[in-house]
């Protein structure tokens, strides 16, 4: 597969993921996720070092990861994320409309606190197109919360009927668009963008039409 890498440097790597596909395998052990595709891709080019991830998207989620170039590399990142040090936005589809343009989600998932801001970038008919910063890192957490909005992601059909939504998406659409860090070995700021990914291109164009 050809993954679109948006940044790298000696210690960390940042890859554009495509959705459909797993970041680290699950217990079923499969082989083919988005961490040994790198690597494999890491060896082909020479390179000694192995890349490890610094934190997870979805399946179904595409956009930004953060790769560390081995050990050392990744307890940095590690330490970055911990103490909530790095800034990551995303782009969402969900169905209908929130009645704020915009606000903070606060309620706590699985049992943990947890905190997302969103903010609404267009409203339509049927749908709403959310910029949306999540402040902890719970799983799920994006889908949990703008499902308590009244809202669900489109395409969530985990965590909501397919019922529920009158446009019909082939996948979760939401997208990792923006990631923002001071670099722990350089100390500069690294501000990068994801593009959104043609199949959400297309599908929020059919709706716009």
């Amino acid at each position: 597969m050809n993954i679109p890498v948006v940044y790298e440097d000696e210690w960390l790597l940042v890859a554009d993921k495509p959705a459909g596909l797993l970041v680290v395998p699950t217990p079923k052990k499969e082989a083919r996720t988005l961490t040994t595709i790198l690597n494999e891709d890491a060896l082909l080019k020479g390179h000694s070092c192995r890349l490890y991830p610094c934190h997870r998207l979805d399946r179904d989620t595409s956009g930004l990861i953060i790769y560390a170039k081995g050990k050392a590399a990744r307890k940095k990142m590690e330490d970055i994320f911990r103490q909530r040090k790095i800034k990551k936005s995303y782009f969402s589809l969900v169905s209908g409309a929130p009645l704020m343009k915009e606000g903070r989600i606060t309620a706590p998932v699985f049992g943990l606190s947890a905190a997302t801001d969103y903010r609404v970038v267009e409203r339509k008919r049927n749908f709403s197109v959310l910029e949306v910063r999540p402040l902890t890192g719970r799983t799920n957490q994006i889908r949990l919360h703008l499902k308590r909005l009244g809202c669900p992601i489109l395409g969530d059909y985990r965590f909501a009927l397919r019922r529920d939504f009158k446009i019909k998406a082939r996948r979760l659409c939401l997208h990792a668009v923006g990631l923002e860090f001071t670099h722990p070995f350089t100390g500069s700021r690294v501000c990068l963008k994801a593009p959104l990914p043609q199949d959400l291109t297309e599908l929020l164009e059919r709706q716009r039409g």
